[in-house]
């Protein structure tokens, strides 16, 4: 079985949270206690590998709220769903559909059941194959007058199935077939926050474990073949040891000594090391860098094992169903916080493993992370932002259920476009737009004069829209998640032919509250003088700062700039575009184009009175908004 989404409700601070996708990889990104180690441990509590203790039972109220008779209660059933997709082996073995839906749920005495949504029979008795024991299945097959395959429990309870389902009126949940629950996703969890990493070597070896136990030459001969299985997981490790000396070379000795038992599964490998021949010594006496390097050599490791598995599965083409072993399970990589301890160089190598166990064909990997880099290195739709309201978790997933438009791929290319990585989106406090490249070059400088710090420090993200509609519609999609956002263009885009930036169009995608969105430079502020109208940034400058700045940067031979050089290009035609030829004309040190004109200006002010009050207004607006 293949898990593509699932769904919590009722485990910790997750009350209803839906749609977590299992992708290649997916990313829980957000605050600290925001959720993202009990999204990973619930997925473990779906797929098997974790039972469910009353403390991950959510309170029903918190108390702060008006009803104190319900302090200290706990929900009645804790439920994870997922959907899941079969391969053709399970849709055979166990009369299923190609997509199912499972879910875990477990009540306040904590016994979990695997149950499955589908055709709910009529005959109360067919809902729960699974509590019968054999001779109740014959019985029932008897009464209902079947004729199994077979008398195995196996070929009973598909039997029953198929009659329960031909003899049923309505859809509900009802316990999943006997041994579907063996085909569950395999979970390999990796601690990131842990300072040792002998669980890891634990997590790494227990793959090859259960892969040993389910070899047919050991079946029937558990007790006499424990040396056996031993030896095997010695092989694995001594691999896993040359690996970690690969990349620890300063070690003069790395070996593992597992313990197993048949009766109490996979115990432990305890890690042993020596930088010198005889100097044995444990991981809790190693120094915190070194664990978090070896863990690192294990994670890689766990790549290469994933990938022999993946050569050596049993090719699904075999024609005879009977001697057809199943395909191999899904395997989920999951790691919590890996790259805690790590410098910016192994960041980078933890982002290299991941990418390479993403691409191999039955692994997926959830990654929970408050790295910017790892963040950055996928797709946006597959980052799941998760935040504390109220003291209950809420899901975020950006470019994802965008009614209406076929943007959801699209707003994510949009976003890269202009500048905006996945964890700007997810983090920044506030998102300035501005028309274009002048506007983006300018700006940051002009900001850090008026305010004493620069827009990222404000919590401000700059992105230019090059006049693309597609930009409008990425600031639209943010002003309906309630993001802080401000667009800020020339005055005389408003008349432009075709402009983005038209009434109609704001209004369009901002509704009545476009005013709120969008500042226009060089239209006068609601009681200033109408003579104070402008059409774009430049013309907000004063002729005599134009002089100074010239004088200083993009001096005339011969003669000095005065305010009237450019008092002279005001009136007629686009003043920047005037401006610009005229200083290039009459200076040899002149600007390359309009960008490099404002950039050069910008970087030659030095006193904030200097910028215009309209835009000392605007980043004063900026600074609020961003804090």
């Amino acid at each position: 079985m293949h898990l593509s989404s699932f769904a919590v409700s009722g485990f910790r601070s997750l009350t209803g949270i839906t749609g977590i996708p299992v992708s290649n990889p997916t990313i829980l990104a957000g605050h600290n206690d925001g959720g993202k180690s009990a999204v990973l441990d619930a997925l473990a509590f779906l797929v098997g590998a974790r039972k469910l203790e009353h403390d991950d039972r959510t309170y029903l109220q918190q108390p702060d709220l008006a009803n104190a008779s319900s302090f200290g209660q706990r929900c009645v059933a804790t439920e994870v769903s997922g959907i899941f997709t079969l391969d053709v082996w399970e849709q055979t073995t166990f009369d299923l559909p190609a997509e199912v839906e499972l879910r875990r749920v477990a009540g306040e005495d904590l016994v979990a059941r695997l149950e499955l949504f589908g055709p709910m029979a009529d005959d109360e008795r067919l809902r729960s194959l699974s509590a019968y024991l054999v001779p109740g299945l014959k019985d029932l097959v008897v009464e209902l007058g079947l004729r199994p395959a077979s008398q195995r429990r196996a070929d009973l309870e598909a039997a029953l199935r198929t009659y329960a389902g031909e003899h049923s009126s309505a859809e509900g949940w009802h316990s999943a077939p006997a041994g579907l629950d063996k085909r569950m996703p395999r979970l390999l969890s990796f601690d990131g926050k842990s300072a040792h990493p002998d669980a890891a070597v634990k997590t790494a070896l227990t793959g090859r474990f259960q892969a040993h136990m389910a070899d047919p030459e050991l079946t029937g001969r558990l007790h006499e073949l424990e040396d056996d299985v031993k030896d095997r997981l010695r092989i694995d490790a001594k691999s896993l040891c040359d690996h970690i000396r690969t990349r620890c070379p300063d070690l003069e000795e790395v070996f593992v000594e597992p313990e197993i038992s048949f009766g109490q599964g996979f115990r432990s490998a305890p890690l042993r090391l020596s930088r010198t021949a005889g100097e044995v010594m444990g991981l809790e006496r190693a120094g915190l860098g070194r664990n978090r390097r070896v863990s690192l050599a294990i994670w890689e490791w766990t790549s290469e094992l994933l990938a022999d598995e993946e050569n050596s599965a049993p090719s699904p083409a075999l024609t005879d169903e009977d001697s057809q072993e199943p395909p191999p399970v899904q395997s989920i990589v999951v790691y919590d916080e890996p790259d805690t301890h790590l410098d910016y160089h192994h960041q980078r190598k933890i982002m290299q493993l991941i990418r390479e166990q993403s691409e191999l064909p039955h692994v997926n990997v959830m990654v929970a992370t408050h790295s910017m880099n790892l963040i950055d290195g996928v797709d946006i739709s597959d980052v799941v932002h998760l935040k504390l309201e109220e003291h209950r978790t809420v899901m975020e997933r950006l470019g994802v259920g965008v009614v209406g438009e076929d943007i959801d791929r699209h707003l994510g290319q949009i976003a890269v476009a202009v500048g905006l990585r996945n964890s700007v989106l997810l983090h920044e406090r506030c998102f300035l737009a501005v028309e274009g490249e002048t506007e983006q070059r300018a700006f940051p400088l002009l900001f850090r004069l008026c305010e004493g710090l620069s827009l990222q420090a404000a919590g401000i993200a700059l992105w230019a829209c090059f006049n693309n509609e597609g930009a409008l519609h990425l600031a639209r999609y943010l002003a309906q998640r309630g993001r802080t956002l401000m667009l800020v263009v020339d005055a005389d885009s408003r008349s432009v032919r075709k402009s983005i930036f038209k009434p109609a169009k704001l209004t369009e995608f901002f509704g009545t509250s476009a005013p709120e969105f969008v500042k226009f430079i060089g239209e006068p502020e609601p009681g200033r003088p109408a003579g104070e109208q402008f059409n774009e940034l430049e013309e907000i400058f004063t002729d005599s700062l134009w002089a100074k700045i010239s004088n200083k940067i993009w001096r005339r031979p011969g003669a000095a700039w005065s305010p009237e050089d450019f008092t002279a290009l005001r009136g007629a035609g686009k003043f920047s575009a005037r401006v610009q030829e005229l200083l290039q004309q009459s200076s040899p040190e002149g600007p390359g184009g309009k960008p490099e004109m404002m950039y050069e200006l910008a970087m030659a002010l030095d006193d904030p009175d200097d910028v215009p009050e309209q835009l000392r207004m605007v980043f004063r607006e900026l600074r609020r908004l961003g804090a």
